[in-house]
């Protein structure tokens, strides 16, 4: 038994259905996009940026956040990795890495108190 292969509906069949287009962007200037927050982007722009007290500028947001969270917690060591691109937490239960702050909150607050 064969059967035709269909040809597609034309746009005036009740039941055409279009699909959603995909967003257009502008072509790239350089090898990354300027602003976006790619991992791989942000990799490539920090290559051409100076260094700050040994920190690159590209991840000055997030070494902000682990000071933060140092700040508000000093029983623990909170840093940021630009290598892995993820923050790392030493405590006295051992070194943990999580990949951003909704994470590390939840690892650095205090557990539920049990009446």
């Amino acid at each position: 038994m064969t059967h035709p292969i269909p040809g597609p509906r034309p746009s005036s069949d009740p039941l055409h259905r279009s699909f959603p287009t995909l967003p257009q962007r502008g072509p790239l200037v350089g090898p990354f996009c300027p602003m976006c927050t790619h991992t791989s982007c942000r990799r490539r722009r920090a290559q051409e940026l100076p260094r700050l007290g040994g920190r690159l500028a590209e991840y000055a947001r997030e070494h902000s956040e682990a000071a933060a969270a140092q700040r508000r917690h000093p029983n623990v060591i909170v840093w940021f990795g630009e290598s892995t691109g993820s923050f790392w937490v030493a405590s006295s239960t051992g070194l943990a890495e999580v990949p951003d702050t909704a994470p590390l909150n939840r690892l650095l607050a205090p557990d539920p108190v049990h009446a």
